[in-house]
């Protein structure tokens, strides 16, 4: 394959080379270039341009001059040579041998800097369990080349998703979700807010070819094949609601007493005010309890009778907390619809299901059958509700404890932002892959290039300029920071759709279906 030649090095130090651009090409951030020598290729990016000229900067002001405003035509007879475009370039890997190893070259003096082609990027190889992301980028143009992650590794050490709204945060979820449903080596849990990903109303996954890996459960008329939501509340335990509601230490003193006291009963004795042999409590910390435990879990007291009205039932829903970890275990998407539910009531349906997947998993570790369950991630957004520093000041919970410990036992989060700085910086340092869309604050972009698994000091304006759905992979499973392109989730159901629908005709041999 005949490459363009697109510049060359004049000058720099390691990781910052610089190079002139040729007159009749144009280079852009986050491009991919390539450096070739007789035994290796260095792989290069793009993360700076400059204006280059021989002319001063006084007589380049007076040439605009004269443009401007006398409007003088001033040529000149060797323009290309003289004024010019130069880029800052950074190594990101040596290849040698169809292999990628940790750059430690410099190119060559006046060496030739080209565009980038799909025999260079031999090395990146399609894993045994894939996590298809995107199509690799080089700027602006996507490469006909997929990238793949390492998916169980990269799942159970953490994926923190992060950019601005309007960046494509929810088409690149929506991509995951539908690239893994089937891949029996993951359990994901969606905690959905906007109804989105399972397609009720629109596509989703529900129109994929596995849609009977698809789980989706609802509060609200499920249409076919779906399941109504319901949890029976002799599932809650006090601890659940860490993370979920802000008590106070005798308020929760009280609820650990009355689940040691009554048991899976609990709830109920509280809301009646029932006693505690030989317990006294200050005056209102059981009252303000019942208080909040009936707006949460939107209950009503009639006389003697306990009125359900939500989700949380006492009669029902008994074995929906175990239904969901096995079918995690058995490596469905499972989506939780909780468009309908307060943010609290979010937060603590998604700590049940967390809960008895982790004490499941930690189970199976002690019990040496680990190693034969899926990875689970919990797919977590506007994740600075339970990882953030304000949220963790009142105590740990249960999705930091996994961000912290999960990893040991095969439980994951895929936790999603817009506002990364509000994560203390060692759970992001946990999170050892970034999918980094584009993000416009400082500050953001900032506690995202601090806790990265690479280098991306220089990539300040590349993160900045990022267009929807473009966006850099920073992962301990690859070999650089990846610029990839997200495929539009709409153009990915269409043509399942129609790979389904030739599957079928295939299927009716001889039968004219069209």
């Amino acid at each position: 394959m005949v490459s363009i030649i697109k510049g060359q090095v004049i000058s720099g130090e390691f990781g910052k080379i610089l190079v002139r651009q040729k007159s009749d090409q144009q280079l852009e951030l986050g491009e991919l270039l390539i450096s070739e020598s007789r035994d290796n290729k260095i792989l290069m990016q793009v993360f700076d341009l400059i204006y280059g000229s021989q002319i001063s900067q006084q007589n380049l002001e007076l040439i605009s001059g004269l443009s401007l405003e006398e409007n003088t035509d001033t040529e000149f007879f060797d323009k290309n040579l003289r004024n010019y475009m130069l880029a800052g370039l950074k190594n990101l890997v040596t290849i040698k041998d169809n292999k990628a190893f940790v750059s430690k070259l410099m190119p060559s003096f006046f060496s030739e800097v080209r565009e980038i082609t799909k025999d260079d990027l031999s090395f990146l190889t399609k894993p045994s369990n894939p996590l298809f992301i995107g199509n690799l980028r080089s700027g602006s143009k996507m490469l006909d080349v997929p990238i793949y992650l390492e998916g169980d590794k990269v799942l159970s050490h953490h994926i923190l998703l992060a950019g601005t709204t309007g960046r494509g945060k929810s088409n690149l979820i929506a991509n995951v979700l539908w690239n893994l449903v089937g891949e029996n080596y993951c359990g994901i849990l969606v905690l959905d807010p906007h109804d989105e990903y399972y397609g009720r109303n629109k596509s989703g996954l529900k129109d994929h070819k596995l849609n009977e890996k698809v789980v989706y459960y609802t509060p609200k008329n499920p249409p076919v094949g779906a399941k109504t939501l319901k949890i029976n509340l002799h599932s809650i335990k006090p601890n659940h609601f860490d993370g979920v509601v802000d008590f106070s230490d005798a308020q929760q003193q009280a609820l650990i007493l009355y689940y040691k006291y009554f048991g899976t009963n609990w709830i109920k004795n509280i809301l009646f005010e029932r006693k505690i042999e030989g317990v006294s409590f200050v005056e209102q910390t059981i009252s303000v309890v019942k208080r909040r435990l009936l707006y949460l879990l939107d209950l009503e007291i009639h006389g003697e009778n306990i009125i359900t009205k939500g989700i949380f039932d006492f009669n029902a829903g008994d074995s929906t907390i175990n239904d969901i970890a096995k079918e995690l275990e058995d490596g469905k998407v499972v989506i939780i619809d909780t468009s309908s539910f307060s943010g609290a009531v979010e937060i603590l349906v998604g700590s049940l299901i967390t809960t008895e997947v982790f004490n499941k998993y930690k189970y199976y570790k002690m019990d040496g059958a680990l190693k034969d369950k899926p990875v689970i991630s919990i797919v977590l957004e506007e994740a600075p509700r339970v990882l953030g520093k304000e949220a963790l000041e009142h105590g740990q919970n249960i999705f930091s404890t996994i961000a912290r410990e999960g990893r040991k036992f095969k439980v994951g989060l895929t936790a999603i932002t817009q506002l990364p700085s509000l994560i203390p910086r060692e759970i992001l340092a946990n999170m050892n892959t970034k999918i980094i869309l584009g993000i416009e604050m400082k500050p953001e972009r900032t506690a995202i290039i601090e806790s990265a698994s690479q280098d991306l000091s220089d990539d300040d304006r590349t993160i900045a300029s990022l267009d929807i759905g473009e966006a850099l992979i920073s992962s301990n499973f690859s070999k650089f920071a990846i610029p990839v392109k997200i495929p539009d989730f709409e153009e990915i159901v269409k043509k399942g759709l129609e790979e389904k629908k030739e599957t079928v005709k295939r299927d009716f041999t001889g039968i004219r279906l069209d």
